[in-house]
């Protein structure tokens, strides 16, 4: 598995390797629960405010600063699986070429909304960027929340990922 961090804020001490450790654990984690055991690639990048505004409006359409945006690559039947249309998307050579993985997608963190976020919630802010992260990886893998019983499977899966990581509420 490829996870590329990329930190693009100028907070000082907030890219340290302790904190990308943490990103790390909890993609793996939110991988492993739910039982993707085929090679993926996941691109991760930890941005300032503008940065995500602009993402936002751009791809959204949406001008405003947003917690985390994921932008999924592989598309999902209604029902279907993620471990299984991963392995599938393997099978049928849906991968980069260079590598071989299948590329899940990318996901793109504000730092400073995670940071307000941590102190509302009153929770560390290595917490709520497990969170965030774990989050985007459900919607790498077709989980969504547009709708309640969506959002009441997601929600548990979170919270049941991030328990399973050492990182409970």
């Amino acid at each position: 598995m490829s996870l590329w961090i990329e930190w693009e804020t100028e907070t000082e001490n907030a890219a340290t390797d302790e904190m990308n450790a943490v990103l790390e654990k909890a993609v793996m984690t939110a991988l492993q629960e739910e039982n993707v055991t085929a090679p993926v690639e996941i691109s991760l990048r930890v941005v300032e405010e503008e940065e995500i505004r602009s993402i936002n409006a751009e791809f959204r359409e949406i001008d405003s600063v947003t917690d985390v945006l994921s932008f999924p690559m592989l598309d999902y039947e209604e029902g279907e699986v993620p471990a299984e249309r991963v392995q599938r998307a393997l099978e049928e050579q849906e991968t980069d070429p260079e590598t071989g993985e299948v590329v899940l997608g990318d996901i793109v963190i504000c730092l400073k909304r995670a940071m307000e976020q941590a102190e509302a919630y009153g929770h560390s802010l290595k917490r709520e960027m497990a969170f965030l992260a774990v989050h985007s990886v459900l919607h790498l893998l077709g989980y969504d929340h547009m709708v309640k019983e969506e959002e009441t499977v997601m929600f548990a899966r979170q919270e049941a990922i991030l328990e399973a990581a050492g990182l409970p509420r």
